[in-house]
């Protein structure tokens, strides 16, 4: 290795290595490296056509793939050799890691979700393409001015992307607006304009470097991108029009959707992304298996939420328009090919669009779903459904603005439609699609969420990795169930205590990081209490930081109680227009500020708000979590995957029943979990019946005390109406049960002191959650989806 990543710096990054920068050698062992993994990679192809093998293709506008050169050397098994390799010159190969951008394609779990998946494909051996944009700014980076969120450019691909490769002979005209054209030969589609997509892939390497995928990636470029006769009569910004409308193509993650202009941009994103992949997908078929009537046979295409829905619009648009099926045969060939996995129940994410803006952009595509809808809704009729019934199932949302219902789509258009956690799936038969469910009752299944234990426990946790080799062997890396092995060292105090150890490290170092980003001084000994996610009102991140102010409350005003020291440890991003989203950001750095500094707490509270939470962030953030905060309003949260990669690196839970807590309950035991609150059922019947959070803010001294202290400026002195309408929205409506929950909530916290003071039983308690989390791997749920959705 030593040898190669010395030839590749002369010879490819241009370098002499006695002049060369770090950033020249992080080059050159990302080349290196990439020139192990192309052979792998073109050795994954060629037994891919050589059997005639099925692909997995995962449609997904989020690949949040963080940093890939551990992930790589891990997985091919080079680690050491590269270490050795650095050494030999004088560099550190962690400290080269930090040197890698994040990639800024993605926002959160969903996005998160997609790479381990993608990984999981690779590690067990199942062909596969990932779809999306490559972002060029992406996600917003985070800054926080004055507590502030402050939204700038990501500028991942500042210095280019080593990983990457352009395939230029992977371009397809993907056209908006014009009109529709019937004749003799057929319909045909005259856009009124059109972009090129051109590909960029970045290999996927699995375990071992058994199988290295593509992740396929899509650029935009103007057919003319540059208009010289503009141009020279000096329109020089007009002569660039065509370029700048391509660029805003791929440019920024979720533009806001707020305006007319936003919501556009969003529909010709996910189109453009869809149309491109599927035009590769039927291209790849046709030319390697001829008959384009075989697809569902050797392609399983995914959607990842409802996002790439247009895709079941636009591949009945190929099989009929290009490809000379009849409706009813494309029809069919376009569900059997088709699956579809819905991640929210929240209404705003149930994508639909303005009929008349659909209509405009995809003309053809609307006579499709007009077509496609006359079909499903004649099927309704004859199942003997009412027209309310009726109403629910269509694709045309005819209450208030026409609006075409992309959910709706996705799920008639898939053979498969499935939630992501058992109670997640089985509220989707009974809220957003209970009709759809009983016209088509053996449609949606379930296949609870994973995480890939590659990255979140070997690559982000190498010390408890070492310390669970040593106590059971090597069998878990290889199967991540394996790990319930441990449940019998969890009485072993020697066991107990090299956890113990190892998880003091991992505070240790995160301590020094945020000491050094922050300038705030954390206490390792202190339990650390850690909720880092999209920051959005369902996720509660506001009850946690009225129970905050609660407790410093209560620490302020009984000094001599035996407090145990705590860490609040918050972070994530608010989407740019969710004004209270950004508030709640706002409030956590304002209750930091005041706690910090007040002597009167004696370092027994610290509250930090760390900027620009990302994939790399959590892999130092995880493996030093004491408590999960994972608090979401019963009902709300599909899965969650947070919840699993605090469990599998020894955390405790503190959690509501939502999403895949009431799995992990079931798999770590009801012992080693704190779970409070409302549960899905009750949390809608006391919507149903009239609740009333004013009586319960009024009834609870604390709760009360404390929302005051916000709402009167406590934690503003600056502004102190800055909060007045958040917390009067608690008084008003609470929708998201705050109130309601608060006092369980508070017992529960005050119950993780009690066991933390015990801290024989907590370590048996983390130890019980290392072991028995091994279940929710992405391979075990890449294995079900294979068998029960793909036939891969």
């Amino acid at each position: 290795m030593n040898t190669l990543v010395l030839d590749v710096l002369r010879h490819r990054v241009g370098k002499d290595e006695r002049a060369a920068k770090p950033h020249d050698w992080f080059q050159a062992a990302v080349l290196a490296l990439r020139d192990k993994v192309i052979d792998r990679w073109f050795e994954s192809t060629r037994e891919t056509y050589d059997k005639g093998g099925k692909r997995v293709y995962y449609l997904s506008m989020e690949f949040l793939i963080g940093r890939l050169l551990r992930d790589a050397l891990s997985n091919m098994g080079l680690t050491r050799e590269m270490e050795a390799a650095l050494r030999a010159h004088g560099f550190d190969l962690a400290a080269l890691e930090e040197l890698e951008p994040d990639a800024a394609l993605g926002n959160g779990g969903l996005g998160r979700l997609a790479a381990c998946f993608m990984e999981s494909l690779a590690s067990l051996d199942i062909p596969a393409y990932g779809y999306g944009i490559r972002y060029v700014n992406g996600m917003f980076r985070q800054r926080i001015d004055d507590g502030w969120q402050v939204e700038l450019p990501e500028t991942w691909l500042a210095h280019g992307n080593p990983w990457e490769f352009d395939r230029r002979e992977s371009a397809y005209r993907v056209g908006f607006g014009g009109e529709v054209v019937e004749s003799d030969t057929g319909v045909t589609w005259h856009p009124a304009e059109q972009v090129e997509a051109s590909a960029v892939d970045t290999p996927v390497v699995g375990w071992q470097g058994k199988r290295v995928n593509t992740l396929r990636l899509w650029t935009a470029w103007a057919l003319d991108p540059l208009r010289l006769d503009a141009f020279n009569a000096g329109d020089h910004f007009g002569a660039l029009a065509d370029q700048v409308k391509a660029d805003s193509l791929v440019r920024v993650l979720y533009p806001a959707d707020s305006s007319p202009a936003g919501q556009e941009l969003r529909l010709r994103q996910e189109y453009f992304f869809s149309s491109a992949s599927i035009q590769d997908i039927v291209r790849r078929h046709v030319q390697y298996h001829g008959d384009i009537r075989t697809l569902p046979d050797k392609a399983a295409i995914q959607l990842n939420d409802t996002h790439p829905s247009v895709a079941v619009a636009e591949l009945m648009r190929l099989l009929i328009d290009v490809h000379g099926l009849e409706f009813d045969e494309a029809w069919e060939v376009t569900k059997k090919t088709v699956g579809y996995t819905n991640h929210t129940l929240l209404p705003e994410a149930l994508e639909s669009w303005p009929l008349p803006l659909f209509e405009r952009l995809l003309p053809r595509h609307m006579q499709i779903v007009y077509a496609i809808n006359s079909r499903v809704l004649r099927e309704a009729r004859r199942a003997g459904m009412d027209g309310a019934q009726i109403s629910a199932i269509s694709l045309i949302d005819e209450g208030g603005e026409r609006r075409v219902r992309m959910a709706n789509l996705a799920f008639v258009g898939a053979h498969s439609v499935n939630g992501v956690a058992a109670l997640h799936t089985d509220l989707m038969k009974v809220t957003v699609f209970s009709d759809l469910h009983k016209l088509y009752p053996t449609r949606i299944n379930n296949k609870t969420n994973g995480v890939t234990p590659r990255r979140w426990l070997q690559q982000c946790n190498p010390g408890l990795t070492r310390v669970v080799r040593e106590a059971i062997g090597d069998e878990f890396l290889n199967d991540a169930q394996k790990l319930t092995a441990l449940n019998a060292f969890a009485g072993d105090s020697g066991f107990a205590e090299r956890v113990a150890e190892v998880k003091r490290a991992n505070k240790v170092a995160l301590s020094n990081h945020i000491k050094q980003l922050m300038g705030v001084r954390l206490d390792p000994d202190a339990l650390f209490d850690v909720q880092i996610k999209r920051i959005h009102e369902y996720k509660r991140q506001l009850l946690n930081l009225i129970e905050t102010v609660a407790l410093y409350d209560q620490i302020r005003s009984h000094p001599e109680r035996d407090w145990v020291p705590r860490v609040k440890i918050f972070g994530g991003k608010a989407a740019p227009s969710y004004h209270n989203a950004k508030l709640i950001i706002k409030l956590a750095n304002d209750i930091a500020r005041r706690v910090n500094s007040d002597p009167s707490v004696g370092g027994l509270l610290k509250v930090v708000f760390v900027p620009n939470y990302n994939v790399s962030f959590a892999e130092r953030i995880i493996p030093a979590a004491d408590l999960s905060e994972q608090i979401s309003t019963a009902g709300m949260e599909a899965s969650g995957t947070g919840n699993m990669k605090f469990a599998l690196n020894g955390a405790l839970t503190i959690g509501t029943l939502d999403g895949a807590n009431i799995e992990i309950k079931d798999h770590v035991g009801d012992e080693n979990i704190i779970i409070f609150g409302l549960t899905a059922d009750e949390v809608n019947e006391r919507r149903a019946n009239g609740y009333n959070p004013r009586a319960i803010i009024e009834g609870h001294r604390e709760l009360q005390q404390a929302v005051n202290a916000i709402a009167s400026g406590v934690f503003s002195h600056d502004d102190p109406d800055r909060y007045k309408g958040l917390i009067g929205g608690l008084y008003d409506h609470d929708w998201f049960m705050c109130c309601a929950d608060f006092e369980a909530y508070s017992q529960a916290q005050r119950g993780v002191d009690a066991r933390w003071m015990d801290q024989a039983g907590w370590r048996k308690s983390a130890i019980h959650n290392i072991a028995n989390v091994g279940w929710f791997s992405s391979d075990r749920t890449i294995g079900e989806y294979a068998k029960d959705i793909w036939g891969v």
